[in-house]
């Protein structure tokens, strides 16, 4: 059974558009790649073939991957959670305790994570830390650069 991933309206319309422009430009691109390498002659001995066959199976695999993530995709709306505890799609506002700065991040599924614009996976150590925490709480999270402890600020939509 397949665990469900639950993304943004926006997220979910985003994931169908790049899937969109790979079946379509990107399939198209990598024909017309092979179809040149193949008139170079004898495909035994012919790398750029070989590489374009590659990278078209590399290009299927990516659309495979993402369309498994679009169909266990479940929309949710903002409106419809609660702000009295850190859940997906929170805006929580943070402390780092240890360096005494402040960071606000959104939580958000692993689709549609992006560390430039704060997005962060709830199954990234930080966001599997801090789901379920309420303002004022501490959280202790292991990451790879050790342990982090954060206060927890605020919690909005």
């Amino acid at each position: 059974m397949s665990e469900y991933s639950y993304m943004t309206q926006e997220g979910y319309n985003k994931l169908k558009a790049e899937i969109d422009v790979l079946k379509t430009e990107g399939r198209s691109e990598a024909a017309q790649a092979i179809a040149e390498a193949r008139e170079k002659g004898d495909l035994s001995e012919n790398a750029e073939y070989d590489a374009a066959k590659d990278a078209q199976g590399l290009l299927e695999a990516k659309i495979n991957e993402l369309e498994k993530a679009l169909s266990n995709a479940r929309i949710i709306s903002e409106d419809e959670l609660d702000t009295s505890k850190v859940t997906i799609l929170s805006n929580v506002r943070l402390k780092n305790l240890k360096v005494n700065k402040e960071i606000t991040y959104k939580l958000v599924s692993a689709a549609e994570a992006n560390l430039k614009e704060k997005k962060i996976s709830v199954n990234s150590p930080i966001g599997q830390g801090l789901l379920g925490k309420e303002v004022g709480e501490k959280a202790q999270i292991e990451t790879p650069g050790g342990i982090i402890e954060f206060e927890i600020l605020e919690i909005s939509i």
